[in-house]
């Protein structure tokens, strides 16, 4: 069966273990690769400065969520009290902030949880369903004792060969090729690598 270069996903190496993972990571962002990704059973302290994350946007999403909460309930509590049905009761004011403080509370963080939610799915692309790397036979052990690097064909310094090589230079085991498609890549294209 020939396969395209086009369908290519990329590279996928195994590493012995999370510092293997993360000493990998800081040596590929260093060599200027920015569509890549690892995987790991558990979060790896320091893996977010070794890929050269930012600050994440999510903040921002709930920073709107909590604006918005906090003002709509402003503006319901001023309009039904002191707008649409004044009545004055046991003489207090139509709107009084006091009485409306745990109504703005509750509001605030309400809506600023489905901002967060929101943001974090939109900014992640999740649900997804499918993802090329499922491709790859090995990559059943990310979840259990798996620790894994994978360069997408997409970025401008992926080059097939001189990737491959670098991934076996620092230390990538059972290196494949990935493909979108699952009826490309059966079985691993290339030998695999063990060190």
């Amino acid at each position: 069966m020939s396969r395209s270069s086009s369908s290519l996903f990329g590279l996928g190496a195994e590493f012995s273990s999370a510092s293997a993972l993360l000493g990998a990571a800081e040596k590929i962002h260093a060599k200027g690769f920015r569509k890549w990704d690892v995987y790991s059973p558990f979060p790896i302290h320091g893996m977010d400065h070794a890929m050269g994350f930012k600050r994440s946007r999510v903040s921002l999403f709930s920073l709107i969520g909590g604006c918005i909460g906090l003002t709509t309930a402003f503006f319901l509590i001023y309009y039904t009290s002191a707008l649409n049905y004044p009545l004055i009761t046991q003489g207090k004011p139509y709107f009084s902030l006091e009485a409306s403080f745990p109504i703005f509370f509750e509001l605030t963080i309400l809506i600023t949880a489905f901002g967060t939610i929101l943001g974090l799915l939109l900014l992640t692309l999740l649900p997804r369903l499918h993802h090329p790397v499922f491709n790859w036979d090995r990559f059943q052990r990310a979840t259990d004792d798996g620790f894994f690097l994978v360069l997408e064909a997409q970025d401008p310094q992926f080059h097939s060969e001189s990737s491959h090589k670098l991934l076996e230079g620092i230390g990538g085991m059972h290196i494949t090729e990935i493909f979108q498609d699952p009826e490309e890549s059966p079985h691993p294209v290339r030998a695999e690598v063990s060190t």
